[in-house]
């Protein structure tokens, strides 16, 4: 486009050239000469007033020109200034987001396990190198300042005995009843040799026939009573379990002595915590087990990751409250950060335009424009043109 309205210069001033030599003979060449005259004026000044706004026209250092150059400064700040003030407003960037749900929008798109596995590899990705940076007095001043103070404070027993009564509410606690018994029944089937020679080694002045008799028989009732246990849900002695159970967890609520017990029982184990290193063996065995899992094929971790980002995606999209308060939430942080952090979005458009070089600040922009500059300098001449041959012909009206 250049080449082209500089060829049509030459074109102008070719026709001129032309005109002026041959009007004595053709009086008619009056009119494009005008023509060419003007169209050469305008080509030049359009062409001037292009030049100038990026560079000196010819090298030559005309005042007023290389406008861009000269005053990147300004234009950087009347930039920064211009985006901050019409761009950076609260009004504007809240009533531009207020209308997009973007609460349901990630919602729906986590729920696709796709695109949370793709957030659990990030996710995952970043474990070994956050493992890695925690060092053993990180996790000794946490567990220092977070987690020591409440343990110190903490009623081992009494919640022992709300652990325990949550477990025998609805008879919860009857199946391990049934458990306990059943193991105690195959631990007698298996170690009667065992009793027998324990009762042999107590009992000197009996027989050794005797002795296997009473064993057998006392087992042979052992676990007679412990079927009719479990065949009889109503039998005795799972009535006094019950009571034995409630009267351990009344108890451990209530009793000053298991109090006393529990919290020596606390103190001890925070002292053992504390003395023994815990603190590197608990994080090495967390950071072996993690890398472990991470480097396997099928990675827990990584499962674990997608089923809670699945999970969080489909409760998100179905309940509407919850995505109100969520695009609620985003709104405030928005309006927000862009209250704060406004002027700084701007000053860092203004540093960054006054650290372009100048030169190549104007061949961008008068790159970027391009053609629509070569037009303004191509319409100039027949812009020119037309007005010259216009004057041209009330010249001629007048002097008539």
């Amino acid at each position: 486009m250049r080449t082209t309205a500089t060829c049509l210069l030459a074109a102008m001033i070719v026709l001129l050239l032309v005109c002026v030599a041959w009007q004595a003979q053709h009086p008619w060449l009056a009119w494009p000469r005008a023509f060419a005259e003007a169209g050469t004026v305008g080509a030049i000044a359009d062409w001037y007033a292009v030049v100038a706004l990026f560079r000196y026209p010819c090298g030559i250092p005309i005042p007023h020109t290389a406008i861009i150059p000269k005053n990147q400064q300004r234009i950087a700040e009347s930039l920064g200034s211009f985006v901050e003030e019409n761009f950076l407003t609260p009004e504007l960037i809240i009533g531009r987001l207020s209308g997009f749900n973007a609460a349901q929008a990630l919602a729906g798109w986590l729920a696709v396990p796709e695109n949370s596995a793709v957030v659990a590899d990030v996710v995952a990705g970043s474990l070994p190198r956050l493992l890695e940076d925690i060092d053993e007095r990180d996790v000794e001043h946490l567990f220092d300042r977070l987690v020591m103070p409440r343990l110190r404070t903490l009623e081992v027993s009494r919640l022992a005995g709300q652990v325990l009564t949550i477990l025998t509410e609805g008879n919860r606690h009857q199946p391990l009843l049934d458990r306990g018994l059943s193991a105690v029944e195959t631990w007698l089937s298996t170690n009667v040799s065992l009793i027998k020679a324990k009762f042999s080694e107590a009992s000197k002045f009996t027989m050794a026939s005797l002795d296997a008799y009473i064993v057998n028989k006392f087992v042979e009732g052992i676990v007679a009573l412990i079927h009719e246990v479990a065949a009889n849900p109503e039998h005795e002695l799972r009535s006094r379990f019950d009571v034995a159970v409630d009267d351990l967890s009344h108890n451990l609520r209530t009793s000053a002595v298991y109090r006393r017990f529990g919290r020596l029982l606390l103190r001890d184990c925070i002292r053992h915590l504390e003395e023994g290193g815990y603190y590197r063996v608990m994080l090495d065995h967390v950071r072996a087990t993690v890398l472990a899992d991470l480097a396997g094929k099928d990675s827990v971790v990584r499962d674990m990751l997608t089923g809670t980002f699945v999970s969080i995606g489909k409760g998100v999209a179905s309940e509407s409250s919850i995505q109100h308060k969520l695009n609620a939430w985003w709104l405030d942080i928005a309006g927000l950060l862009v209250l704060r952090h406004r002027h700084q979005l701007s000053a860092l458009i203004t540093d960054v335009v006054k650290g372009w070089d100048a030169k190549e600040v104007s061949h961008k922009i008068e790159a970027e424009i391009g053609r629509d500059l070569q037009y303004i300098r191509i319409n100039g001449t027949f812009v020119g043109g037309a007005v010259g041959v216009l004057i041209h012909a009330c010249v001629l009206l007048v002097l008539r």
